[in-house]
């Protein structure tokens, strides 16, 4: 690739990211962004107090659940294929033997993560196929709980019918819903409605037309899965938003120490960094 291709692909990602952080500063007053760390940090105001959602992860229990996602809640656990733990919320993608793991805490409705996916995805594809590293998915839903909705459960949902297809169909149906022509704004509960997650399902080929992913996304097969994972996610350490990643259970930066690598050569030097300490 030319020094020039490499330097519209930065410029790309930098302009897709103030654009973000533009709209972001125009939103209701009652509602303010905070981009710390490259994270959204969602601030509600809620009668006289002031709540940050992000700091009180996992503090609100069952509350915001609608009542089919309550009702999900109490039923059985179904784990999807290609998941560890007793509850099937390890989600690992990567040669088993890769010696080192990255995690990357995500929010399917979250913008930032959408950006990065976008600009970094392709990158960390080719690191995990050469047996770099894996990388261990943690996946949240607080935006629901910030804007209202369960876009970010029922995607995580239709995403755990993908990784019981294959590893692979989840890492291709991730990086379509994070897509630029299919994310939504994060205020638009679209990713809720099953039949947006089963259009953007047809650009993956193994998802295409796959009658028992189609199922299990109508039938919400995996939702208790997906609030199970959600849980895991709220007990996380130093994670105050997404997307955060961590090499090896270490906090992964950009050079300035604050944010997350947002380009391809910042992502890389992190890596390499992180990989040679």
């Amino acid at each position: 690739m030319s020094k020039r291709n490499n330097w519209e692909n930065k410029q790309s990602a930098r302009e897709r990211l103030r654009a973000e952080r533009e709209r972001q500063a125009k939103k209701d007053r009652t509602r303010r962004q905070l981009i710390v760390g490259g994270a959204v940090v969602a601030v509600l105001a809620v009668g006289a107090g002031i709540v940050v959602a992000v700091s009180q992860l996992g503090k609100d229990g069952k509350s915001g659940l609608n009542a089919s996602w309550e009702a999900a809640s109490k039923k059985e656990l179904v784990k999807p294929a290609n998941t560890g733990g007793d509850n099937g919320t390890e989600i690992l993608i990567g040669k088993k033997d890769a010696k080192h793991t990255l995690d990357l805490y995500q929010d399917m409705r979250c913008p930032i993560c959408s950006v990065f996916e976008q600009s970094v995805g392709d990158t960390i594809d080719k690191d995990v196929k050469d047996g770099k590293y894996k990388v261990s998915y943690h996946v949240a839903t607080f935006l629901d709980r910030n804007f209202g909705g369960s876009g970010s459960k029922n995607a995580l949902s239709a995403l755990g019918a993908a990784l019981n297809v294959s590893p692979e169909a989840f890492s291709a149906y991730n990086k379509a819903l994070y897509s630029k022509a299919n994310h939504p704004n994060e205020t638009k509960d679209d990713y809720a409605k099953d039949d947006v997650l089963l259009k953007v399902a047809n650009e993956v080929p193994a998802l295409k037309g796959n009658a028992e992913f189609e199922k299990n996304v109508k039938d919400g097969t995996f939702d208790k899965w997906a609030l199970t994972v959600s849980d895991e996610f709220d007990k996380a350490k130093d994670v105050t938003g997404t997307p955060t990643l961590k090499m090896n259970g270490k906090k992964l930066t950009a050079e300035d120490g604050k944010n997350v690598p947002i380009t391809p050569d910042q992502y890389t030097k992190a890596i390499d960094a992180a990989l040679k300490s």
